[in-house]
């Protein structure tokens, strides 16, 4: 007997699989959204609450950040918060905004040719920043969003920062890709501490933050060790803080704090 297979029915076959395949890896997709939606939001709540030191064991996530967390909205050129009533902000929500997305948008980012320190191309025009308050309600610190580009990677941080606007606290790097064991020791909480009680600014305003080779000691107040055989990790920790916290990130917003010139509601 003559075999019925032929070329079209092959083709006919591998088209109707592919298609049947898409359609349930779609489907797939969609009906898991809500739950990696609800999944990427809890990562970043445990993160923040980890970095302003209220996270708790075995404590919900969500119930302590309602309890302690505030996000707000700042106009990195002014250093302004921004008002969500108005019709220009109306569309930011603190629970899915992206810095990341708002760069792709030509409209709400800006070029950074000639001061791209940090290796990132381009900055939304607005950033989130959290407010962290004591159990009576007021504000004991900030937790601030910053990245920049390390040897292999855009290296992902939150650093908490006093409430006088100068002092860090904590920083907690949450997503990077370097060299485990070299670059990648940015996540060693024994690297990490040194960070605590370091100054941002020195005694004219300008960002102090040098990571360098015995920066770490008591006569350097702004300086924090570099990671051993990782030179350009390293650099870019300190590009990354040279333009975040400087005047093209949230150095005006900073400025403000430490002159008393926001209010916190």
């Amino acid at each position: 007997m003559a075999s019925k297979e032929t070329p079209m029915r092959t083709i006919a076959v591998v088209t109707a699989l592919c298609l049947v395949c898409s359609i349930i890896v779609s489907g797939a997709a969609i009906g898991l959204r809500d739950a990696q939606n609800a999944n990427k939001a809890l990562d970043k709540q445990t993160n923040l609450l980890s970095v302003a030191g209220k996270l708790e064991a075995n404590a919900n996530v969500g119930e302590i950040y309602a309890k302690f967390v505030e996000a707000k909205f700042v106009d990195l050129s002014t250093g302004e918060y921004v008002d969500l009533n108005s019709d220009e902000y109306a569309d930011l929500n603190a629970a899915t905004f992206d810095q990341l997305k708002n760069v792709k948008d030509l409209t709400k980012s800006m070029d950074l040719t000639g001061k791209d320190i940090a290796g990132i191309k381009r900055r939304s025009n607005v950033a989130d920043v959290y407010l962290v308050k004591d159990a009576q309600g007021n504000v004991e610190s900030y937790v601030l969003p910053v990245y920049g580009r390390g040897l292999w990677s855009t290296m992902y941080a939150f650093i908490a920062i006093d409430k006088d606007g100068k002092t860090v606290i904590r920083i907690q790097y949450y997503d990077q890709g370097e060299t485990p064991g070299l670059g990648g020791e940015i996540l060693n909480p024994r690297w990490t501490v040194k960070w605590e009680g370091k100054q941002l600014f020195d005694a004219n305003g300008d960002v102090a933050i040098r990571i360098v080779k015995g920066g770490g000691q008591a006569k350097t107040p702004s300086g924090i060790d570099a990671l051993s055989g990782a030179t350009l990790t390293s650099q870019g920790v300190e590009n990354t803080f040279q333009f975040w916290i400087g005047d093209n990130g949230f150095g005006p917003f900073l400025k403000k704090l430490q002159n008393g010139g926001l209010n916190n509601g």
